[in-house]
């Protein structure tokens, strides 16, 4: 069995390392913040003092850290795995960051003689505690075939995309379709209210038919409880938009509505909400609407 390195213990990461962990996998971890670290050594993995040092001992090392600059960090800054990665290893970036920084990071990476893939997730921490992600992976055949073991630990779903960075243009594609998604639930439930009918069960009658999405399943419910704990939050929601305005720029589409929705989140991070899931767009609208969608107990906040 191949020893693992893991780097980064945030709101998925946690879930992903603990199933590697449960997995029976060796596992080395690393994060910012140590104290993140101390339920998974207790359950087994080992703690190194920098992603340098994971490296070192790994012979898979997974990153999912916050942004593309977080990312360079861990791998190409001073202390990071650049400088520990052994010939023959494999990286896997599991962050959502940017393609073209995805691809130079696999070069310098190359010629240490280490492989990368880029295997973006998707699914919120629920899916990351459960196993059940979905994950995007750019990279070689060999490779992906490789760490297609481990990514099963992890994910229920594993689509080999294409080279070095696909994997992450397809996540940014996945975030088009998740916040398009999020937004139509957030009118379709506003407009629930306004025109008077009971709003639970008007979810309840969309959920199953046509109008049914992974969005309008686990994050409906919690807009109806008026329950703003994260599967993925507004600021991480918003690096992720950032990125695909980016990168559509840079092929030259348009992207309207993906657009809009980065507007009407920047409204909710300038009332400091960008810790809340990030379903709380409908808080947006609300905003616009003059009032709210009501909660179990018909009451709002």
């Amino acid at each position: 069995m191949e020893q693992v390195g893991f780097i980064g213990l945030g709101i998925m990461g946690m879930g992903m390392a603990r199933r590697l962990i449960d997995a029976g996998y060796p596992v080395t971890l690393w994060n910012r913040t140590a104290s993140r670290a101390e339920t998974l050594i207790e359950q087994g993995a080992i703690w190194a003092e920098s992603p340098r040092a994971v490296a070192a001992r790994s012979d898979i090392i997974i990153t999912i850290v916050s942004d593309t600059r977080d990312v360079e960090e861990v791998i190409l800054g001073e202390s990071g795995v650049l400088h520990g990665v052994r010939a023959g290893s494999l990286v896997i970036d599991m962050s959502t960051i940017s393609p073209v920084a995805t691809q130079a990071i696999a070069a310098h990476l190359a010629r240490q003689g280490a492989a990368m893939l880029d295997a973006p997730v998707s699914g919120g921490s629920e899916g990351a505690a459960m196993g059940t992600l979905s994950i995007m992976v750019g990279g070689s055949d060999e490779d992906v075939a490789r760490a297609r073991p481990v990514l099963e630990t992890m994910g229920k779903r594993i689509t080999h995309v294409g080279g070095n960075g696909a994997g992450q243009v397809v996540k940014l594609m996945n975030q088009i379709v998740v916040v398009g998604n999020c937004l139509a639930m957030c009118e379709a439930l506003l407009f629930a209210q306004k025109s008077g009918v009971d709003v639970r069960r008007a979810w309840e009658a969309i959920s199953a038919g046509a109008a049914g999405s992974w969005m309008l399943t686990n994050r409906g419910p919690q807009i109806l409880e008026r329950d703003w704990r994260p599967g993925f939050t507004i600021e991480l929601q918003q690096k992720d938009l950032r990125l695909v305005l980016e990168a559509a720029d840079q092929v030259g589409v348009p992207v309207p509505n993906t657009a809009h929705i980065f507007q009407l989140y920047r409204t909710l991070q300038e009332r400091g909400l960008g810790r809340e899931g990030n379903h709380a767009l409908v808080k947006a609208l609300e905003a616009l609407a003059g009032f709210q969608v009501q909660g179990s107990s018909g009451e709002a906040s």
